[in-house]
C-alpha cells in the first residue's frame, strides 16, 4: 500500500536535508512553493511540516516561516567524575582542553528550607534550612545547563561561610570543605531522570515549547567519610546539545578532545570509585 503523500513529501524534503541540498538553518520553501512543487494540498503540505517538526528537523517560528533545525555537535560530559557538581573554575578548565569557552557569572544563592526530595537527600527534617547555589551555565554563548546545589545550613555553622557567598568558590567545594572542615567526599550516589522540562527550564535553555526536547536530570548526592550526605546536586542537561558519558575503572583515553573533556586530568587513570547509579525516577528539580 502507497504511504499517505504527506509522508512521501515529509521524506522527500528529509532526504534534501540529510544531503545537505537544504542546509542546516535554512528557510524551507513557503507552503505554497511546497504546494506547487508537489502539486499537494495546504493541508497534506502542513501535515508534512509538522511530521518533520515531530522528528526535529525543521522548526516554525512565528511570523518568519519554517527553518531547517541547527545541527549541533554534542557537548560531552563524563557523568562519573568524582567533581562533577564542582562549580565554575573546574568547568572552565575542563572546556579549554576542548578549546570552548564557558560562562557561568556568579551562583544566586539562597537560604531556604528542605523539604520533599532535598530534606530526603540530606538526611535532615522537614523545614531544616539548607543553601542553594544555583549556576546558569553557557558554552560559546550558548545556554548548556542549569545546577543547583544544596547543603546542610551546619556547614556554615561550622565554618564554611564561603557557601553563603554568592561568587564562585575555586578550586572547588570538594576541595574548599575538606580545608575547612576536613570533610573528604568518600562517595556518591546518582540519580538520572530522562522527563520534560518545566517552563523555567524551556526558556532558558531555549527549547521549542511543546516538549519535544527532553531534558536529562542528574542528582548527584554526596558523602562524606563518616558515611553523611554534604551536598545535593541537581544538574539539567537538554537533549539536544548533551552526551553523558560513564566510565567505570581503568578507561583509556579515547583521543577525542570532546570525549576526553568531561574528566580532565582522569583519561586512563583508574576511577577512585565506581559510581552507583540508582533506578530512573519521574522526579523534578525539587520533588
Amino acid at each position: 500500500m502507497a504511504e499517505p503523500i504527506y509522508r512521501q513529501i515529509a521524506d522527500d524534503l528529509r532526504g534534501k536535508i540529510e544531503t545537505d541540498e537544504i542546509a542546516h538553518g535554512a528557510q524551507l520553501p513557503t507552503e505554497s512553493d511546497l504546494m506547487g512543487q508537489y502539486d499537494a494540498s495546504r493541508n497534506t503540505v502542513r501535515d508534512a511540516i509538522r511530521l518533520l517538526t515531530t522528528r526535529g528537523l525543521v522548526e516554525t517560528r512565528p511570523g518568519q516561516g519554517t527553518f531547517v533545525v541547527e545541527q549541533v555537535s554534542p557537548y560531552v560530559t563524563t557523568i562519573s567524575d568524582p567533581d562533577v557538581g564542582e562549580e565554575s573554575g573546574l568547568c572552565r578548565l575542563e572546556l579549554a582542553a576542548s578549546r570552548h569557552n564557558s560562562d557561568g557569572a556568579h551562583p544566586t544563592v539562597e537560604i531556604q528550607r528542605a523539604s520533599g526530595r532535598v530534606a530526603r537527600e540530606l538526611h535532615l527534617d522537614q523545614g531544616s534550612t539548607v543553601i542553594s547555589r544555583r549556576w546558569k551555565r553557557y558554552i560559546d554563548g550558548a545556554p548548556w545547563s542549569l545546577q543547583t546545589s544544596f547543603y546542610p545550613m551546619r556547614l556554615v555553622e561550622q565554618g564554611a561561610t564561603q557557601l553563603i557567598q554568592a561568587a564562585d568558590i575555586s578550586p572547588g567545594v570538594v576541595s574548599y570543605l575538606k580545608e575547612a572542615l576536613g570533610i573528604e567526599q568518600a562517595g556518591w550516589r546518582d540519580t538520572i531522570t530522562v522527563r520534560a522540562p518545566n517552563e523555567a527550564e524551556t526558556w532558558f535553555l531555549r527549547l521549542p515549547d511543546d516538549g519535544r526536547v527532553p531534558v536529562i536530570e542528574t542528582s548527584r548526592t554526596a558523602f562524606d567519610q563518616h558515611g553523611a550526605p554534604v551536598r545535593m546536586t541537581v544538574s539539567v542537561y537538554p537533549t539536544d546539545r548533551n552526551q553523558l558519558v560513564v566510565n567505570f575503572g581503568s578507561v583509556p583515553s579515547t583521543g577525542n578532545a570532546a570525549g576526553d573533556r568531561g574528566a580532565p586530568g582522569h583519561p586512563g587513570q583508574k576511577s577512585p570509585r565506581t559510581p552507583s547509579v540508582a533506578p530512573v525516577q519521574a522526579t523534578g528539580l525539587l520533588g
